[in-house]
């Protein structure tokens, strides 16, 4: 019996087979958790997604169009999802947008005031919009945990990263004050500092196959961290064993966090 069982959630960002985000649904249903799925809109957007799920095992699966810009649309998917289950245990927050033109070494000084705003907007904003959707749900179900990912560079300068490290900074602090207004509801709040994986948000940064070589010399495992290694320990965040743990980023980079040269 896996420690996800009777589970369910909405997992929001799985682009490919690659993304941290197909890794953690592959993590939560294993772990025999049931899993529903949004995609971006348009016809390609959605055979892409489902062509993903699919490699997941699952057939048929809860699959609706969602824009995370659009307040209506975030209406809509969450209200379809509760039209269609009676609880959310978990919500996967797995998505972020900055303008690849400014995600180059030298260029952030450049970065015009709409792809700085945009930025914060997909990258930070929307997970206090879907937790202001998921609340109730997340509370007649007696809790839950809500997970977005985050990176290194929100903390350190990341050359290249730019304006999406000024996001993902914005993303980990929403996290903490969502985690203390959203905890008399018992719905926890957490954040993941994903290590260098390849996929199609990684590729746009500038300057990226020289961030994954630096960090697999850099590491204390002295490898780049996998897709199952964040997968998993998603899965132990949305599960009643991390009970106690709230307002929490968790590194999961094979320890690149803890070097200092």
């Amino acid at each position: 019996m896996g420690i996800l069982e009777g589970k369910t959630g909405l997992v929001v960002g799985i682009a490919n087979d690659r993304s941290y985000a197909w890794h953690i649904a592959k993590a939560i249903l294993a772990q025999g958790g049931r899993c529903a799925f949004t995609h971006l809109p348009g016809e390609k957007n959605e055979r892409r997604t489902a062509k993903a799920v699919e490699a997941l095992g699952i057939t048929n699966p809860w699959l609706v169009p969602m824009d995370a810009a659009s307040d209506g649309d975030i209406d809509s998917a969450f209200a379809r999802y509760a039209e269609s289950f009676d609880v959310m245990h978990f919500l996967v927050h797995s998505i972020a947008f900055a303008d690849r033109e400014w995600l180059a070494s030298g260029k952030f000084v450049q970065t015009p005031r709409a792809s700085y705003l945009s930025a914060i907007d997909i990258s930070a904003y929307t997970l206090v919009a879907m937790a202001a959707r998921a609340r109730s749900i997340m509370a007649r179900s007696g809790g839950g945990c809500i997970l977005a990912m985050s990176y290194y560079g929100a903390e350190k300068v990341v050359p290249g990263y730019n304006v999406m490290g000024v996001a993902k900074a914005a993303l980990e602090c929403t996290a903490r004050y969502l985690a203390w207004e959203l905890g008399p509801d018992r719905i926890r709040v957490n954040t993941i500092s994903g290590g260098y994986l390849r996929t199609l948000a990684s590729s746009a940064v500038g300057g990226a196959e020289s961030i994954s070589e630096a960090n697999k010399e850099r590491a204390p495992l002295r490898r780049n961290v996998e897709g199952s290694d964040v997968g998993g320990t998603a899965a132990f965040l949305v599960s009643d064993l991390a009970a106690g743990l709230t307002a929490e980023n968790i590194y999961v980079d094979c320890g690149v966090n803890a070097v200092g040269v």
